[in-house]
């Protein structure tokens, strides 16, 4: 093992690039999509963990001296990063598939208007084409919520039990969009303290190179220093890209959510009117 990362500490340049920052972007997005997409998240979760360890471990070994000369905690950081573009990765396919075919404000003009027209069948395609968590919602309601379209639309539940039905919904829904938002935000207070960590340990080996009675140990003060400020630098970046990418979801989120429930409460509505007809 020490002679494959010797031999990969003194690769060419193009091998080192690759290997530094190819063979991680390309982990963080294959493993991004397939937490996006794959049923299996813990299985998934679990790969991300043990290669994003590997790799790190050789990028780790093949950074430059002065580099690797930030401690062990460096490592983690980057791990930490790896992660963080990860997760950044998986939220925005999400969000993306969330979304459905069409643009959101496309689809809700031309299902609520099927809607208003008690055209239930014509809004249950509109909601089967557009796909989505927003289409699934306004789907699985109406299908247990109403039967058949124009005059012969009956409404199959009291209004209590409509509205229950629709809350129900998106309940089940809404776990989905906020999944690993939580992890973005622990990571970026996780980076903060790795990096103040490292910091801490780089001053304290700085201080102890100026603690040799005559001159300090010039080397080891260096050591030191340079520690405490890759390690700096480190938690801070990842802290806030960490934070930006979680407001950024929370944001989108919370308006499309907001989209949500206005249709439903439109939907709502309609269906109260048809049951008091």
């Amino acid at each position: 093992m020490s002679g494959l990362f010797e031999g990969l500490h003194n690769a060419p340049a193009a091998v080192k690039i690759i290997v530094s920052f190819g063979i991680p972007a390309a982990l963080a997005i294959g493993l991004g999509i397939a937490l996006a997409f794959v049923k299996r998240v813990g299985l998934m979760t679990m790969l991300l963990y043990v290669c994003n360890f590997i790799i790190c471990v050789i990028i780790f070994q093949m950074l430059p001296g002065f580099v690797r000369d930030g401690g062990p905690l460096l490592g983690v950081l980057i791990y930490i990063f790896i992660l963080l573009v990860t997760y950044i990765i998986e939220r925005f396919f999400t969000m993306q598939r969330s979304k459905g075919k069409m643009p959101m404000a496309e689809f809700m003009r031309s299902y609520i208007q099927h809607v208003a027209e008690k055209n239930f069948d014509a809004a249950m395609n509109d909601c089967e084409m557009q796909g989505g968590s927003a289409a699934n919602i306004l789907k699985g309601g109406l299908q247990q919520a109403v039967k058949g379209s124009g005059d012969k639309a009956t409404v199959l539940k009291s209004s209590i039990e409509t509205r229950r039905i629709f809350e129900e919904a998106v309940g089940r829904e809404t776990p989905l969009l906020e999944r690993n938002l939580i992890a973005l935000t622990t990571i970026a207070s996780i980076a903060t303290m790795v990096g103040l960590l490292g910091t801490t340990v780089g001053m304290i080996r700085a201080f102890q190179a100026m603690a040799h009675a005559g001159a300090p140990d010039a080397i080891q003060l260096a050591r030191g220093i340079s520690e405490a400020l890759f390690n700096t630098a480190g938690g801070l970046w990842n802290a806030i890209v960490g934070i930006i990418a979680n407001n950024f979801f929370v944001n989108k989120v919370d308006r499309f959510t907001y989209d949500i429930n206005e249709a439903v409460y439109d939907t709502l509505d309609y269906l109260e009117r048809l049951e008091k007809k």
